[in-house]
Order: C-alpha cells, then structure tokens, then sequence
C-alpha cells in the first residue's frame, strides 16, 4: 500500500477506523516530500519535525475520543500568497523574501481547525501574476510529466505537490485560471467556486469580485471534501455565502447523479479563441464520455463579447489599488510583468472601470440567460500544453500572437469574469503525454451540480490515475 497514492477521502476513513494513524500518514508524506520535491521544487517553505509533532498530537486526540475534524491527520500545504502565523511568507517576492505573518488566512484557519496539518508553503509566481511558477525567491518549480515544462501557476506548486503524492489536499487561489491552469497541466483537479463561497481574509479589497481561494486535490470527491471545511459564512467578509460548507462533504452528500437528458454546451474554442489543435483533439476525444452519462451536448456557446475588456480592466485596476506603493518604492524588485500591469491600471479613467462594471453586469445577464437552457458549459482550460518553463508566458497560441503575458488563459479568465463556478478535471493526455483538462462550468453558485458531473466524467474516464514517473 502506497499510502501517498491514496485518496484524501480514504486516508480519513482509514485514520477514523484506527487503521493508519496520523503519524504514519505524515511519515510517509515527508518521505515523499524528501525524496521528490528536490526533482520538482513545489515545496518552498517545510517544517517537518512541526508536522511530524502535530501529527502525534492528533493521534492523541484520537486516543482520548476528542471530536475530531473532516481533515483530521491530512497533510496539507498553503500557497505562498496566504499568510500563515509564524510561517514565512514571501508572495514570490523577493521584497517579501523574509516576511513572516503573525496572523493566519481565514483558509488556514479553517484548515487547521477542520484537522489538517501544515507541512509547508508551495510556490508561486510573484504576487501570483501569470500562469507559469517561478520567482526570484525559489526559482521555478516543474511540471512532473516533463521537467523541461511549466505546471502552469499561479498555484503550481500545489499542483505539482499533489499529483507527485507530496499531499492529498492542498490550497490554492484563483483570478484569471490560477486554480484551473495548473491542475490542468498537472492531471489534477482544481476548482473556482463561486465568489463568496469559500471567505477571504485578511484582503485589502473585502468587496473584490474576480480572485477566490479554493480546494486542489487528485479527486473530485477529495476536493469536495476540502471544500467542506473552507466553505461557509464569515462576518470578515461582506460577500461570503451564508450557506454552510458541510452541505458539500462526499461523505454525507453523495456525488452521485443520473445526468439522463442534462443538456451541456459544449466549445473547444469558445466562440472563435486560438486553441492549439493538440488541446482541441484531447478535449473532443471524450465528448462521447459525457454523452454516454446520458448528457445532451450541443455545439454551443454564449456570447463572451466584452469579457476580454472586462476582465483586462478590472485586474489592472486591482494591480494599481493593491501594488502602486510597491511601483513607487520597490519598483527594481519587481518583476516586469507586474510593473506593466500595475501601470495599465494607473492609467485608467474612473468611466473606464465604470463601463467595465457595467459591461460585466451585461455579460453575467447573457450566461443567466443562456445558462436557462444549458445547465453546464464544456470548454478547454487552457489554450496550450504546458510549454517551456524558461518561457516567461506564451507569446502565441495556433499562429496568433498574444498581445499581454496573459492572453493565453483567455479561456479561463472569460469564465471568472461571469462569476459562474469552473472546475478542471483530468481529460486526457497529448500525444507527448503532456496533461489536458477538461472545464465544466456551472450555474450560479451551483458548485455542488459541477462537482456531481465531474465526478460522473472522473468516474468513466480514470485519467486521474495516472501518475508522473518522477513521483514513482
């Protein structure tokens, strides 16, 4: 028994039934950790001899018949852009290269109290802008399928970290695809729930409406078990849902469903983007799998016109209200594509935020819409493979120049500004044996309806099981 291969959900019930204890669990973790991470660089920031001491302390809970948590004894690692009490924190930049936080994230909280034990930070890229990890604190991190490639980012060395059995659940963030883009090129899965889902504190934009944190895991049932213990209300954040987060545990919800007759649209380049042939063919290969769940799929897709504005304005105008100080004083420690991104925000007029907020509101009304007849879109994740990991960013995608560092995650970032919930799932492999995800959209804030059929297409496909020889 490979107990790194397990599935989070399965390493809980074992750890209940006193079958593996906490400090097995961990042991094998940080062998893992040990013996693989110096091959890939996804954890940047470990403590073990602290994970190793929490997971003896939870084994005594168990032995005194303490209440215990759904993540009880689960590894975990935190994304280096949330802050963890005690624990370095750099945000991938070299400012921040000795920053250590007194407080925890809202997430970490949660985590902690639900049961899993930290073992560390995973790498990001600089403030988390672009999908390609590296940074001048830790450098790059791999991509497990092929060391030469990217693992897409920002939350990359989470991905990397779970599909090379390093941990069973692992958190991460997402703005324009930093949650889906590396579960993508890591045969993983990652989820965008819908804002307000899943509470962010501390943040300087309580009322931000394009970036959320969110579950990461091999999964769809382990990631609906992490979502379980992040989601829920919480007065630090004026938009947080008040609905519980337990209504999302696979162990007291089922994920099962008949899909007889659900109707998906379904688009490989989402009305007209450049998608490299090789992502198209992965992608329309399991068109039959939905199918044979008893989907009706049509070639569909609403119309995104205004999303690339949309979302280009509001990420800029984020950038210059979180990071201008940084420009003004730090502005040589800061990497390129960060300075270009907080100067585009700079230079926007208060009516240019103001269309894009009325544009935005449009765009939302046109998937509400359309979305009455579909219950779930289909699209690629990202519009490429992973690519090379010395290349900052695509610069062209099918024979179409990209004009930013990144146009290339159009397909993601057109879906974060409808707000609808996106998960990434397993879908294939290239011929090269690159990963490709497939992402099913849903229904405003309707995770659990995403999180049922992608279990259902998880289920009939079985690519997560597939590892990277690296991890073997």
């Amino acid at each position: 028994m490979n107990i790194c291969f397990l599935t989070a959900v399965e390493i809980a019930r074992r750890i209940r039934s006193r079958q593996l204890s906490c400090e097995e669990v961990m042991r094998a973790h940080l062998a893992q950790i040990d013996r693989v991470n110096p091959k890939v660089n996804a954890i940047v920031t470990y403590h073990p001899e602290q994970a190793l001491a929490e997971a003896q302390a939870a084994d005594a809970a168990l032995q005194r018949g303490d209440a215990v948590g759904a993540l009880h004894g689960l590894p975990v690692a935190h994304k280096d852009l949330v802050d963890t009490a005690g624990v370095r924190t750099t945000y991938g930049s070299p400012i921040y290269a000795d920053h250590v936080p007194r407080q925890d994230a809202l997430i970490v909280e949660r985590l902690k109290r639900a049961g899993a034990i930290s073992v560390g930070k995973t790498n990001t890229p600089e403030f988390g802008a672009g999908s390609q990890t590296f940074n001048e604190v830790f450098g790059a991190t791999l991509n497990p399928y092929d060391l030469s490639k990217t693992c897409g980012g920002s939350s990359g060395g989470a991905a990397v970290a779970l599909a090379c059995g390093m941990l069973p659940i692992a958190d991460g963030s997402d703005l324009g695809g930093s949650l889906r883009n590396p579960a993508n090129f890591c045969n993983i899965v990652g989820f965008r729930t819908a804002l307000g889902r899943i509470p962010v504190w501390p943040s300087p934009m309580h009322w931000s409406l394009l970036s959320v944190q969110g579950p990461m895991a091999r999964t769809v049932e382990d990631t609906a078990l992490m979502l379980s213990a992040i989601a829920g209300p919480d007065p630090r954040s004026p938009i947080a849902i008040t609905e519980a987060g337990e209504t999302f545990n696979p162990l007291t919800h089922s994920l099962e469903r008949a899909f007889d007759g659900a109707r998906i649209a379904w688009s490989a380049d989402m009305g007209g983007l450049p998608v490299d042939p090789r992502i198209v063919s992965v992608i329309e290969a399991q068109r039959g799998a939905f199918e044979a769940l008893g989907c009706r799929v049509d070639d569909a897709c609403p119309d995104f016109s205004d999303a690339n504005e949309v979302f280009m304005t509001m990420r800029a105008a984020s950038m210059a209200a979180t990071r201008a100080e940084l420009l003004e004083t730090h502005r040589d420690r800061l990497k390129d594509t960060v300075i270009w991104n907080i100067e585009e925000g700079l230079r926007l007029s208060a009516a240019d935020v103001g269309n894009a907020e009325v544009k935005r509101a449009a765009l939302y009304d046109r998937i509400r819409i359309f979305m009455q007849t579909y219950e779930f879109m289909v699209f690629p994740v990202s519009q490429h493979p992973p690519f090379d990991v010395s290349q900052p960013y695509l610069t062209e995608v099918n024979g179409v120049q990209m004009e930013t560092y990144i146009d290339w995650m159009r397909s993601c970032y057109y879906v974060t500004a409808t707000g609808h919930p996106s998960i990434s799932v397993p879908c294939g492999f290239t011929d090269e044996g690159l990963p490709v995800g497939v992402q099913i959209v849903g229904r405003h804030q309707s995770e659990f309806g995403v999180l049922q059929l992608a279990y259902a297409f998880q289920q009939a496909t079985g690519f997560w099981k597939q590892r990277p020889s690296v991890a073997a």
